[in-house]
């Protein structure tokens, strides 16, 4: 499969690399990262990241700003998505060819040519994975850039390696990044700003959650929260993770609310929770799912059905 992904990616020039809406660092991990290492070995190829910003990941880069016509001819890479729903692009579709690589379960079957890698801790992971094949076939090389990127990608979707999706190979893939030129202290506290400035929301969480005696637990955050809070819905789906300190929880969902939807993060200890997610337009790994809900009514619906799956 990498062997193919390389051929697919010399037979173009003109290449668009795209992600998921609401990024996260893995995100733009993976597609900067797998930017940076395309120019790097093809600079003669034009190479392009699409997608709406996000303020809070500025410290990775910034997307370019790209016309619909610039699709026409390109091959279009997108990272990080498990459906197309989610491509944060409208023209996704209108290049020449799609491959897809992503480490979530492949519910959506598309692209041209698509490595599906669950097991990886990230897609970031996936993309040194790439480059170590690379490396040795067709002697590429990983510029200083795409190695801060790629560690920032793993990072952020292991949770500082404490999440169970950090495996050996990741603990070995992270090390040979940071063999790299790239300051990671700094990164780190690029990274942990986020974190910094909604602490005070966290205690909000840990104040306001709901448990039942079979360890599901839930807590809604209002738009109203999130602006005595000063922080966006991006920002506070950064601490999703929050609950899973608190003894005798086994699964938890927190609900965001934005201006059109209200998100719906869920986390496990063991039950799975993707299936939940799939039954309100969303996806993800067993453990670390997300959807999107109406109204705060289909929310208690989300409970009652998550507190079905901790009794099993």
């Amino acid at each position: 499969m990498k062997s193919e992904i390389i051929k697919t990616i010399e037979q173009y020039n003109d290449i668009i690399i795209l992600r998921h809406v609401r990024p996260d660092p893995d995100a733009y991990g993976s597609q900067m990262g797998l930017k940076e290492l395309i120019l790097k070995n093809y600079p003669e190829k034009n190479i392009l990241v699409d997608g709406e910003h996000d303020p809070s990941l500025t410290y990775l880069g910034i997307p370019n700003e790209i016309e619909a016509s610039a699709y026409k001819d390109a091959l279009i890479i997108v990272t990080d998505t498990a459906n197309t729903e989610r491509i944060d692009s409208a023209y996704y579709d209108k290049g020449q060819a799609i491959l897809k690589i992503d480490h979530h379960p492949d519910v959506d079957q598309y692209g041209d040519v698509s490595w599906v890698d669950t097991s990886a801790s990230s897609t970031s992971e996936m993309i040194v994975d790439l480059f170590e094949y690379a490396k040795e076939q067709h002697k590429w090389e990983m510029p200083d850039e795409a190695a801060r990127l790629l560690f920032a990608g793993i990072v952020g979707d292991t949770g500082r390696f404490i999440y169970p999706s950090a495996t050996v190979e990741t603990f070995q893939r992270a090390s040979e990044l940071l063999k790299y030129n790239f300051d990671r202290t700094k990164l780190f506290d690029d990274m942990y700003e986020v974190e910094r400035k909604v602490l005070h929301l966290e205690g909000y969480i840990y104040q306001n959650f709901t448990m039942n005696e079979d360890g599901a637990a839930y807590v809604k955050i209002t738009k109203e929260v999130l602006q005595k809070f000063d922080v966006s819905p991006s920002e506070a789906s950064q601490i999703v993770g929050t609950l899973g300190n608190v003894k005798g929880i086994q699964a938890w969902v927190i609900f965001i609310e934005e201006n059109d939807q209200i998100r719906v993060r869920l986390r496990s200890k063991g039950p799975v929770i993707n299936t939940l997610a799939v039954k309100f337009n969303g996806g993800g790994h067993p453990l670390a799912s997300g959807a999107s809900i109406t109204d705060w009514a289909q929310s208690e619906e989300v409970v009652e059905q998550l507190q079905e799956l901790c009794k099993q």
